[in-house]
Parts: structure tokens; C-alpha cells; sequence
């Protein structure tokens, strides 16, 4: 019972390591995927109107990410749009890996995906 009490503690700091972390890498995988499927967009978004264009590829992006705290996800889209020029689709989403209420590890969820316009 001595022996439990004292390795349940690490135990369970480190089960909540191990979920924490998943919850993170779950939202690297989801930034990703939306990503990837904005750049699909923007590859193909050349014959929308000028104007348009950047704009479907953002909406594509928090579309694929539904999941994700929209007010907390950045898209950006750079491109001239010309046929047989890249489209580059940028996503970023923070994160934080909290034990116990101690921030172990924070920062940013980065995502880049560069596709050729058609």
C-alpha cells in the first residue's frame, strides 16, 4: 500500500503527459489535413474571380479544421495564381502542454503546404 501510494503520483503525472500530448499532436494532424486541403483549393481556385481567391482557400482551410478554436487559427495564402505558379497555404494554431496546471511545453502548431496552380 506504501509502495502505491508513492508511485501513483508519477503515474498519474504521467498519464496526463500522455493525453496532454496527444491533444496536441491530434490538432498538429487536423492543422495538416486543413492545410492541405486549402492548398488542393488554391491549386484550382485560379479560374474564381481575383478577389475570391485567397478567400476560398481560407474558408477551405477552417472548414477542414472544424474541430479547431477558429478565433485561434491563422491561414495565410500566398500566390499569383498564375497557371503553372505555387500556391503557398500557411496554417498556425497555438498549443500548450499543461501537467497539474504547469505549462511544460507552449508555443505554435505550424503547417505548410505548397502546391502548383493549374
Amino acid at each position: 500500500m506504501v509502495e502505491f501510494a508513492l508511485v501513483l503520483p508519477i503515474l498519474l503525472m504521467l498519464l496526463l503527459g500522455v493525453i496532454q500530448f496527444g491533444i496536441a499532436f491530434n490538432n498538429y494532424l487536423a492543422v495538416t489535413d486543413a492545410v492541405r486541403a486549402g492548398a488542393r483549393q488554391g491549386a484550382v481556385a485560379r479560374y474564381l474571380p481575383p478577389g475570391d481567391r485567397c478567400p476560398s482557400v481560407e474558408n477551405r482551410v477552417r472548414d477542414s479544421a472544424d474541430n479547431l478554436d477558429q478565433a485561434k487559427l491563422g491561414v495565410t495564402c500566398a500566390s499569383t495564381f498564375a497557371a503553372g505558379e505555387d500556391v503557398t497555404v500557411t496554417a498556425t494554431y497555438p498549443y500548450s502542454i499543461n501537467i497539474l496546471g504547469m505549462v511544460v511545453k507552449s508555443g505554435d502548431l505550424t503547417a505548410t503546404t505548397t502546391e502548383r496552380v493549374e
